[in-house]
């Protein structure tokens, strides 16, 4: 019952215009922040690994700039649910899509490959901004409450894009390809491998960081072109992403190069705007034991 509560306070609160829901942001911010310092601990041990030669003063002020970015971040989430297709190609701007374009009369699908950066949920309105028939497949975590994995699906599949739990996407990019049908497979580049999948480490914000080699192994395995999504916030609420090509026939780098390729543009992007990133992420719960080194 609390879910579908849940579920309707949602939907009747992304009704309203953006520039009252910032309002409620600005509130969640200060009790994330104050009130309940939601994960604290972790984003400032996160900064001070990261950034070791910054002083308090600096780390604190990163700190909640990230607090209320992350605020925002709900609240446009949730917006998705009713904002408009024209409002939303207003505030969230993509330079370039004659990237993704080209490879499509090429006849060729697309891996696509982001961070927790900036706004990473309103790339589902890419499709938007093309004519070409694809599908955008986004792929996300399924949520344990069956009412909130509906509304989360809802929402991401709002302009098109075909949600697609984690699990699933090696299937659904055969399936695709059996059908000769064009894609663009959304990874996230920056989570947190299982202790069972800890094979590939690099040095990720001055730290020894394990990473998901995953996105690596599907585009070497199909041969498919890797696009970095590089997203820009100009300012609150309004964006632009840019396309950066990393590689179009990634079957011929050597193990491991792609990968560090895209890691480091989300790097440079991150110490460019570190406020935009995701720092209450675990990111560093696992440590590399001599033994792997």
């Amino acid at each position: 019952m609390f879910s579908y509560f849940v579920y309707g306070f949602i939907w009747f609160m992304s009704l309203l215009p953006l520039q009252v829901l910032y309002v409620f942001s600005d509130i969640i911010y200060y009790v994330l922040y104050y009130v309940v310092g939601y994960r604290r601990k972790v984003v400032r041990t996160n900064l001070v690994n990261s950034f070791p030669d910054k002083d308090a003063a600096w780390i604190r002020s990163v700190e909640k700039k990230f607090y209320r970015h992350l605020s925002d971040m709900f609240v446009e989430l949730y917006k998705t649910w009713h904002i408009s297709s024209a409002e939303i190609k207003r505030r969230f701007v993509f330079k370039n899509p004659e990237v993704f374009e080209n490879y499509f009369k090429e006849g060729r699908s697309v891996i696509g490959v982001l961070g927790h950066y900036a706004n990473w949920e309103w790339m589902t309105s890419f499709p938007l901004w093309t004519d070409t028939d694809f599908d955008l497949l986004a792929l996300y975590k399924p949520l344990h409450d069956d009412v909130m994995n509906s509304m989360v699906k809802k929402i991401r599949s709002r302009y098109g894009a075909l949600p697609v739990p984690k699990n699933d996407v090696l299937r659904e990019i055969v399936e695709h390809r059996k059908n000769n049908r064009l894609f663009i497979a959304a990874f996230i580049g920056d989570q947190t491998p299982n202790r069972s999948q800890l094979h590939y480490w690099m040095k990720f914000l001055n730290q020894d960081t394990p990473v998901l080699i995953g996105t690596e192994k599907v585009a070497r395995k199909y041969n498919l072109p890797v696009v970095s999504l590089m997203v820009r916030q100009l300012k609150r609420g309004y964006y632009e992403v840019e396309f950066i090509e990393i590689c179009s026939h990634p079957a011929e780098l050597p193990v491991g190069e792609l990968t560090e390729m895209h890691s480091r543009l989300l790097e440079s992007e991150i110490r460019e705007r570190p406020e935009l990133w995701l720092w209450s992420h675990r990111r560093w719960k696992h440590k590399r034991y001599v033994a792997d080194i």
